[in-house]
Order: C-alpha cells, then structure tokens, then sequence
C-alpha cells in the first residue's frame, strides 16, 4: 500500500529534528499542496525548486525524495532557475533519489560545472522531460539512460555545436527535440545523430511562427502536447505550474519557448558573451569518454554574417526560396503544388541556429528524418515531404559517385570476386552481361561510396611536426603554405611565417628535409614541385626571394642545414603565388600587382614580366597541367584570364567574370576546366576551352567581404573541395554536378580558439582524402595541417592548439 502523503510529511519533520534544524518552508509548501491535490483527486506533484535549498536542507530533503516512489506522490519536478547553493555531486543524488516518478527536471548548469554534467551523461536520468540550458558543453554526448524521457530541450546552450555519433543511442522513446539558438550548423552529422531516434516527431531549431496577416499560427506540441504522444504523458506537459515564495502560482516555461523569458535570456547571454574569453577552462566535452578527451574543447565562432542575418528580425518566406531557386518547375508537379500552397505564407523565426541559414536545411531535414512529423513549429505536410524528397534529389549526394544504396564493403568485394573468377553456378546470360560490364573502376568507386557512407564523422587529424631541427633544439613550426608532392605518395612540403621550407613524411610524421631561412625569407607563400625532376622546388616568399632547393642536396635532419646553395632568381616584390609549367622549363610568379614574371628555371633568368596583365593585384597565377604554354590568372579585379606564351600575351585567350574579387585559379587534372574561387563562396567551374560557364556550386555567401575562398579538386578531377577563411568547414561537392556530398567541420580546443579554413588541397594518391591548412582566429594559436580521411569513421579526435602564432593574413596566395 502507497505511504500516504501525511506519512512524508511527519517523516521530514523527524528527520529535520534528528538533524538538528528547522524545515524548509519550501519544501513544506509543497508537500502541502500535493497533499490538497491528492484530496481533489488531481495529479498530485512535488515541485522542489534547487535555488530555495541550502547545504542544511539536503539529508532531509534526500530521505523525502527516496520514499517518493513507494508513496501517494505522483510525480516530482525538479527547477534551477538561477543560482544553487548546492553543489553539482548533491543535486545529481537528489535527481537520482527519485526514480519511476522524475517528471520535470529544468537545469541551467551553470552553477554546478563540469563535474555535474559529466555524471548526468554517464549516469542518465528516469525524467520525462528534461531542460537543459548550459553554457559548458560543446560536443552533445550522452551515454546513461534516459529511457524515460520523451522531451528534451537545449534552447540556448551556446557552447554546443556538435553532436557525437551515438549521443542519442540511449533515449528510445525521445520524441520531440528543441536546440534554439544553440551553435549546431552541420547538417550531415546532426542528421545521421538525429536518425538515431526512432521515436522523434518534433523538432526544432528556431520558433518559426506564421505571420498575423497570413493565418494563425501553427500549433506545437511545445505548447500543446501532441496528439500521438500517448495519453500517460498528457498531464506532463511543459507548461506546470510552479509555486513562488509568496505562495503565488507562476508559469514555468521551458527556455526559449515564449517571448517573455527572452529579455532574461538576452541579459543572460550578453554576461556570457563578455566572459567567454577569461579562461580556456570553460567548457566540457559532454561526454563519458574521459579517456579520448581533455575538459575543454573550442566553442566555435559564430560565422561571419550570421549576426547580421538575426538582426533581421529574420523574415523568412519558404515559398520564395522555393521560387528562387535556380531550378524550373514544371507545371503539374509535385514542386509547382507546393509552390502554390506556400507562395503565400511568411514566416517570422525567432532564436535559429546557424544551420537554419544553410541552403535547404529544412528540405534536407525533411528528407533525412522521414518520421518526423514537426520542424520548427510547422508541421510537415504529405506535398512537404515530397518536394524535399525531389530537392534532396537534385542538390545533395546521398552517397559518392549517385550511389542511391548503402551496401557493404564485404558485399562489394564479393560481387567483385565472383565477376573475376566466374564459377559454374547457374546464372542467367543477362545477369553475366550485366557484371561483365562493371568495370574495376566500378567497384572501386563501390567501395569508397560504401567506406564515406558509413563515416559520417570522417577522421580529422593534426599533422604532428613537432620535431627536433638541430640538436640543441626543439621548436614548433607555423606552417603557411602546403603542397602534396606530385610522385611520391608520402611526402609533403610545407612552408611557414618564419621563412622556413620543410619536407615532411606525412605518413610516418617525420621531417625528412629541413631549410631555414637564414634570414633571406619571410612567409612563405608559393611553393611548387617540379614534375620531371621531382627532387626539385620552387619556394618563394612574401618579400620577394625566389629560390630553388634540391631536396637530395640537403643533409640529414641530424643537422637540418641546407649547405648547398639553391639556385636563385631576381626578386618579385610582394609575391603570393609561383607555379611551374609541365615541362619543368618555365615557372611564373605572381603577387601585389598587376604583373607577372616568366623565369627561366635551368639559366636562373627572369624572361620576361608582362605588365598590367589586369586591373587589380593577381593573387594566382597557374600553368595547365599537360600545356607548357598554357597559364591562367585569377585578380581581385574580378576577372579570370587565360593566356598563351606562344602568343607572346599580349591578349589574353578569353576573360571569364565572378561578381566579387577572384581568390584562385586552377586547372582540373585533365585540364578540361578551370576551378575558379571568388570572396564568400562564389565558386564556378568553367570551360578551359572557351572560359564558358559549366557549372555554379551555388554555395551560400556569409555577406563577408573578407571571406576568402579557395577550392581545389579530389579524386582527379570527380569532386571539388571548398573552405574559406572566415568559415571553418570544408564543402565537397561533385564537380559534375554540383550536387553537396558532405561537410567537414573544424574543431579547436579552448575558448576563442576556432579553426578557420586557410587553405585545402586534395590527395593526389588517396580517393576521399584531403589536407586543411587551418588558422585560429586567436593570435596565440599555432596554424595547422590537418589530414582528413573520409574513408575512415572517427567521432573521437579532436584539434588540439599549439603554441604562439601572430595572427594570419587570409587573402594571400592560394
């Protein structure tokens, strides 16, 4: 038999006595007006409000809560509004003293650090409904369980930009979801995260609510419980009843949700905003993998652009980004039906997150969640899931190469084994024809489609080059330029902000070769291998000096000394770029002017400088891949020009215009196009033939002028890498179509110290595998080359910082 509620009552009044100390008037005000609510046949709960508790009340208030089970009480809601004196070790026993009957738990963590939100990931809770606002973690993992609960609410955690793989494993019956104003903007992780809850109906990343002039708004479960969540959850809405000291009842409402907590919110956040920066000790990891992870990670910068887009009051017209998007739509169809329902309709949205901004975040959430029912407060219509089905379709890659179909390796290898070595097993002669035509080429692409499409997290790691270059000394370097070497899988020349040239095994992560700079060199901007004679480098800096190294004419790194003088070249004043041409004859330089100087590489001569080439400064120069004559530049002044040596260029072979200043030029692989970057993402793919437009990637600008992209090719010439610098994702695209693969986001470690996107070049050896040459925003972080491996799944690494750096300058070089 349940132990009546007058029962507690007396037992939390013997227990005070034998501790020595009055009751909490609180906590009696609650057990009295569960008591009268018992009598009225209601639901009868104990609130207990954590900011009404002192270090005195927790014995007594512990027996209470863990005879709650076996009593009258209901349900127990448990609220931190502001701050606690109690510590995080005793507010997670209170939690865990309660276990069938925890409904309400509202959390703002503040008070309670590290250690709490540790062991409530690793832990788990039994509630129902859980609200936690923290300004501590940074990478959503929890592992306990937290069977019990259908709504969980993280409306502004700032800190939190990142979701681990399996973070949501542990919460099977999870149906609705509210991240608001947190730091979450990649749509591939948070999607394949996501998927792991089978039961999620709702979610939400913003308030989107119709406008007054259109119709009412749409209802949300947020405010009115949701007809499929079952009827033993009807009474555990997120509008309770709480009662003040005054005896008064007040409204608790969950954070974010409606517009009266929002100037709290704002004082709030504007605190949080000016201390951020005080300590590197300001975040954790919400995780239970202590032994993969140091306490602090970054919290990454809003991206530039962002602030300007929520200032806006952020009026947003689903129906007109339908009609502006670049696809037609044919009368009729499923797009042109939901062109019509929505064209109309305008939406307010109130606290997004930056993946609200990404281009078709709401079709492709649709399109990756198929069970959900509710995004951003709208509900989604049977024509809402087909037009982000069709849209999915034509801007995003499910999976590499149009693969439609995750399959696994040993699948694929077995197909491909059984095609090499045919056997006498009964086979139709169409289904022979068929795998006859499946070429290995085939089957590789098979292979790597199947590796990425079960890596969502790829591997990211920081090339270690810290090494010994003499032996009294042990430095680090600041690496500010990178190059694959064109035939030797391993190696790797990087070039840094001290004037130093460095060769590197980047698979064993050794230093094979070192050359200072013995005080001839600053950055080091432009570096290229030679093809015929791959021994060979052209390394140029920022003031001007132009040399050539011979990499088997450098001593041992015992002594790391370059003794033989390299060959070297007059002077170009304020150089960003050399490239030299394929027949190792030639190479060109360019920088801040509007020149470009010819150098003969066997003479040691400068040729030639072709004098106002374009009307601005020409940050790239580069030569075709097969053509010796062949070159193309790239200038702020908007313009993409190729010219002909032979033609001595006086005229260039065709102009090709970006609407914003030009950052790179490149050639595909089989020079069949031109790569061209402009500032903030405006990145195309022309013709080589005739400089006409094949392809705009259509990726969303940031409304940064200061935004400087720079895009390469990977895999051959199959798909395109781009990053910029005040952004810290790269984006991979198919080149032949345009179509979005995936996302890689930067992490850092530390307050302030977020990964931007410097420069980025492909493998030339490894499909799916790439470099960054990532800068930190905060001076006294090193720059680093991290490795990123699509192929191979790694949730758990992150970038650790290094020592003093001097802030980088982003619109140098390629």
């Amino acid at each position: 038999m349940a132990t009546d509620i007058g029962t507690l009552e007396k037992r939390y009044f013997d227990v005070c006595k034998k501790q020595g100390i009055l009751p909490n008037k609180a906590i009696l005000a609650e057990v009295f007006k569960a008591k009268l609510k018992k009598a009225r046949h209601e639901v009868s709960s104990l609130v207990v409000l954590l900011d009404d508790l002192k270090d005195v009340d927790f014995y007594p208030l512990l027996d209470l809560l863990m005879e709650i089970d076996s009593s009258e009480i209901d349900a127990v809601d448990m609220i931190n509004r502001s701050s606690c004196a109690l510590s995080g070790e005793r507010v997670s026993s209170l939690l865990r003293a309660v276990n069938k009957k925890l409904r309400v738990v509202d959390i703002r963590d503040i008070s309670f650090g590290k250690g709490f939100l540790l062991d409530l990931s690793q832990q788990g809770l039994t509630c129902q409904v859980l609200n936690l606002r923290s300004s501590h973690f940074r990478k959503l993992n929890m592992v306990g369980k937290f069977v019990q609960m259908h709504t969980l609410n993280l409306d502004f955690s700032a800190s939190l930009t990142s979701f681990r793989e399996d973070c949501f494993a542990c919460m099977p019956n999870l149906k609705s979801l509210s991240l608001c104003e947190t730091r979450i903007a990649n749509l591939w992780t948070t999607s394949a995260a996501l998927s792991k809850l089978p039961s999620l109906v709702e979610l939400r990343f913003q308030n989107c609510l119709l406008c007054s002039d259109t119709g009412s708004s749409p209802v949300s479960s947020w405010n009115k419980v949701n007809e499929d969540i079952d009827s033993g959850h009807r009474d555990f809405g997120l509008y309770i009843e709480l009662p003040s000291l005054y005896g008064e009842a007040i409204p608790y409402l969950p954070s974010g949700i409606e517009f009266e907590d929002v100037n709290d919110y704002e004082a709030n956040h504007d605190h949080r905003s000016t201390t951020e920066d005080s300590s590197d000790d300001s975040e954790v990891d919400f995780s239970g993998h202590r032994q993969d992870f140091g306490l602090v990670e970054l919290l990454p910068d809003i991206p530039s652009g962002w602030n300007e887009l929520v200032d806006q009051q952020n009026e947003i017209s689903f129906g007109t980004l339908d009609m502006q998007d670049e696809d037609q739509f044919t009368p009729g169809s499923s797009n042109s039906r939901h062109m019509s329902y929505t064209a109309s309709k305008k939406y307010v949205s109130h606290h997004p997150s930056p993946i609200c901004y990404e281009k078709h975040y709401r079709d492709y959430m649709i399109a990756s969640l198929p069970n959900l029912k509710i995004l951003d407060n709208l509900h989604i219509q049977k024509v809402d899931r087909e037009t982000a089905n069709d849209i999915f379709r034509r801007h995003f890659e499910y999976l590499p190469y149009n693969m439609n179909n995750k399959e696994s390796v040993v699948s694929i290898l077995q197909k491909r084994e059984v095609r090499a070595n045919p056997t006498r097993t009964h086979t139709s002669k169409k289904k022979l024809s068929y795998a006859s035509r499946k070429s290995q080429h085939f089957y590789s692409r098979s292979l790597s489609a199947a590796k990425v499409g079960s890596s969502t997290w790829p591997t990211l790691r920081p090339l270690s080059i810290l090494s010994s270059v003499s032996r009294d000394e042990r430095r680090s370097f600041r690496p500010r330029q990178f190059e694959y070497h064109p035939s030797e899988s391993s190696l790797m020349v990087f070039g840094t902000l001290d004037g130093e040239v460095v060769i590197v095994n980047h698979e064993s992560e050794k230093i094979v070769s070192y050359i200072p700079s013995l005080g001839a060199m600053n950055s080091v901007l432009g570096l290229c291998w030679l093809k015929k004679y791959p021994s060979k480098l052209i390394a140029g800096s920022d003031n001007g000096s132009l040399r050539l190294y011979d990499v088997q004419n450098i001593p041992t790194i015992s002594r790391g000394i370059y003794h033989v003088p390299p060959v070297t070249f007059d002077e170009f004043d304020q150089l960003t770029s050399v490239h030299v041409n394929s027949t190792d004859e030639l190479f060109l330089a360019s920088g801040y002017s509007r020149h470009v100087a010819l150098y003969d590489i066997s003479s040691g001569r400068r040729l030639q400088v072709f004098a106002d080439m374009h009307r601005e400064h020409i940050n790239v120069v580069k030569f075709s891949n097969h053509s010796p004559s062949l070159f193309a530049t790239s200038s702020f002044d908007q313009d993409v020009k190729l010219w002909d040596l032979r033609q001595k260029p006086n005229q260039p072979c065709y102009t090709a215009s970006s609407s914003r200043g030009n950052v790179m030029v490149c050639f595909s692989p089989d020079d069949h196009f031109l790569l061209v970057s402009a500032i903030d993402n405006e990145v195309k793919q022309l013709l080589a033939v005739d400089g006409r437009l094949h392809l705009d990637f259509a990726i969303a600008s940031t409304g940064s002028s200061q935004n400087y992209t720079r895009s390469y090719y990977m895999n051959g010439r199959d798909y395109v890498i781009s990053g910029s610098c005040d952004e810290h994702v790269v984006r991979i695209c198919c080149a032949r179509t345009g179509r979005r693969l995936k996302d890689v986001s930067l992490e850092g470690k530390g307050s302030g110290t977020s990964m931007f996107v410097q420069s980025l070049r492909g493998d030339p050896f490894r499909d799916f595998n790439l470099s960054i040459l990532a800068a930190y925003i905060r001076p006294s972080s090193n720059s680093e080359i991290v490795k990123v491996n699509l192929l191979e799944s790694s949730d758990h690494y992150k970038v650790h910082s290094n020592t003093q750096q001097p802030h980088i300058i982003n619109g140098l070089g390629g």
